[in-house]
Formats: C-alpha cells, sequence, structure tokens
C-alpha cells in the first residue's frame, strides 16, 4: 500500500504469489529421506466464492475456464467440493508430484488472469508415510498461503486436534527448502480438509 492510498483511506487486493510453488519437488525429496512422507497424489486449491454470485454459476465459470482438455493423457483429474464453511475446493488428483505443483500452478494462474485472485485463499499439497517409515511418519499436509508466498505444515491427529511438535519437525526439516510462514499465528488448523 502506497502513502496515497494511506491517506485516503484505500487498499489494494494483494495479489497471489504463485512461483514459490515450484520449490515443492525439492523440498518433497527431503520429506521423503528424513520424514519418511510421500505424496498422497492430490492437491487441493480454495477460495472464496465472490458474494453476491450463485454457487452453480461460480463452479459453471471455474469448470469452463479450467477446460484442460479432457483428451489428453496427462490432463489432470479435477473435481470440486464446497467445505462446511461455503469455501470452495479444486483437487488435483495424480500420483506425481511435479504433475500437481505445474496443475495447481496452472489452476491458480487462470483464475488470477480471469480476476479471481483476491479470492485465492491457500493450497495444500497431502502427504503420507512412506512405505517402510518409523512410527514418527504421519499424514501431513504443506499448506501454501498465496498473498505470503509462504509455507507451513499441519499435522492433524484426530478430529479438531494437531501435532504442534511434528509440525515444528518439518518446519525444521524442510525449512531450507521452501519459504516457510515465520508467523505461527498464521498456521491455520484446516479441519475437514478435503485432499487425502
Amino acid at each position: 500500500m502506497g502513502i496515497l492510498d494511506a491517506l485516503r483511506g484505500t487498499t489494494k487486493q494483494v495479489q497471489p504469489k504463485l512461483d514459490a510453488l515450484f520449490a515443492m519437488p525439492s523440498a518433497a525429496v527431503t520429506l521423503e529421506l528424513q520424514a519418511g512422507l510421500v505424496t498422497s497424489g492430490e492437491a487441493g486449491v480454495c477460495w472464496k466464492p465472490p458474494s453476491g454470485q450463485a454457487p452453480a454459476d461460480v463452479q459453471a465459470e471455474v469448470t469452463t475456464l479450467l477446460d484442460m482438455g479432457d483428451d489428453d493423457p496427462n490432463s489432470p483429474s479435477l473435481r470440486s467440493v464446497e467445505d462446511d464453511l461455503g469455501f470452495r475446493w479444486l483437487i488435483v488428483e495424480g500420483a506425481n508430484l511435479d504433475d500437481l505443483v505445474t496443475h495447481v500452478h496452472q489452476v491458480n494462474t487462470l483464475l488470477c488472469e480471469h480476476g479471481w485472485g483476491p479470492q485465492l485463499l491457500c493450497s495444500v499439497f497431502g502427504f503420507v508415510p512412506a512405505e517402510g517409515a518409523d512410527q514418527s511418519a504421519t499424514k501431513s499436509y504443506l499448506i501454501y498461503l498465496y498473498k505470503r508466498g509462504t509455507f507451513y505444515p499441519f499435522c492433524p491427529t484426530a478430529e479438531s486436534k494437531r501435532d504442534n511438535e511434528a509440525e515444528l519437525r518439518l518446519k525444521a526439516t524442510i525449512g531450507s527448502d521452501l519459504p516457510m510462514e515465520s508467523d505461527l499465528s498464521r498456521w491455520m488448523a484446516l479441519w475437514g480438509l478435503p485432499v487425502t
């Protein structure tokens, strides 16, 4: 925000920072080697639909924007979900993390190019224990905050419970691979994630 904006009492919408997503594959290698975690094969893009627009209209518009060509065998599998709080999720499914990152970036870029940037909230990448991993490896998520361009780990253990110690260990493990969110108050718990 500039000084004139402050004097007038206006603010600019913060635009998403998407390029940090491409650091995910190197962080995934570190996660597998040091934490025993591998991709779950799913990632999600979350946004808040604009107020005043019917959910069916929003879904039709997003589906049209994201028509990536179903005839392409490398095309992502996409499904749309609405959570309990009214947020919309586009779930990208695929076994390869490189492809997931590419498709999540593509989804975000398309939404931004068509004016949906201010509605973008986060991207979520699921991770599960690798075969033969020790007991400290538990289901985890890396959450990307668009407007900050940072990641944070989220390790739910049960309904409405999280493992803060595991989250801090993951931050320490991948902190040099990803831009990690330093403000722990922004490490929001996302209960009931539609991403596995």
